[in-house]
């Protein structure tokens, strides 16, 4: 816990003094999408510790960054009002029978798809901590707007443990899936604890992975079906800026092992 509060503090810091991002509150800098190593250059990863590699900048910026209200940053510090989003039983849940179990504190993916939660959520933050196999490949959905319709009613936090064998860095740990890249690679080695936490709160989302800031999204810059504001395409039918912005939350199983611990929510007014 000293370690997660202690992050957050440092973060909170850089962004109410503005070193991470301007030095006029009114006129943020950009942030711009950056892109891992050249295809078929793999950058060494230390099996030991954090994958921290620098990803490089793309030509055009993505948006324009902006912090979390002070607000945020400080329930971000304090998490001890947050609840368990899922029952010990499950039973807020909706899932295929026998698909997902606590084992102990952890909850298991078992082979039979996508957990949600029966409730709605529209601001919020949802903390939790996830791991992984070698190729694990997951997410995190928010404010899924039709479980029938999941992929293009909702958003999606990337999971994904090789990073370094995918080109396309919008499919990258840390990241807005098929939208947006994650500024740096903070994903922890296969069967290490990773702590990721996102915040959602009216149109802006904030993406932190293992204390670090790893994505910030404004959806009403995604104006276009199937295009994100560098011009790259994406899947979605729908326009970012139309999705929900309340829904439900999901945790996926994409076929590769999964575990989740501590996951827990604190609603924004």
């Amino acid at each position: 816990m000293r370690q997660i509060v202690l992050g957050i503090v440092v973060l909170a810091a850089v962004l109410i003094t503005g070193i991470a991002v301007a030095e006029d509150a009114a006129k943020p800098c950009c942030v711009k999408p950056k892109s891992c190593c050249p295809a078929g250059d793999k950058a060494p990863v230390d099996k030991g510790a954090a994958e921290s590699v620098e990803v490089k900048p793309t030509e055009k910026p993505m948006q324009t960054f902006v912090p979390p209200p002070p607000d945020v940053i400080a329930k971000l510090i304090d998490e001890s009002t947050y609840k368990p989003l899922l029952e010990e039983d499950l039973s807020n849940a909706v899932f295929e029978e026998g698909g997902w179990a606590f084992e102990g504190e952890v909850l298991t993916a078992k082979g039979k798809g996508d957990i949600w939660t029966k409730e709605r959520f529209g601001d919020f933050i949802l903390s939790l901590e996830f791991k992984c196999e070698g190729e694990t490949n997951s997410g995190v959905f928010f404010r899924c707007g039709d479980l029938d319709n999941w992929l293009h009613t909702c958003i999606e936090a990337q999971i994904l443990q090789n990073n370094d064998e995918y080109e396309n860095t919008r499919h990258h740990c840390g990241g807005i899936f098929d939208c947006l890249a994650p500024r740096v690679q903070q994903v922890k080695a296969p069967g290490e604890w990773n702590k990721y936490v996102v915040v959602a709160k009216g149109r802006q989302i904030w993406l932190l992975l293992n204390h670090e800031l790893t994505a910030y999204m404004d959806l009403d810059q995604w104006t276009d079906p199937h295009k994100n504001p560098d011009g790259t395409k994406n899947k979605f039918n729908a326009a970012y800026k139309d999705m929900p912005r309340e829904g439900h939350i999901g945790l996926q199983y994409h076929g590769d092992p999964i575990w989740f611990r501590n996951v827990r929510v604190e609603t924004l007014n």
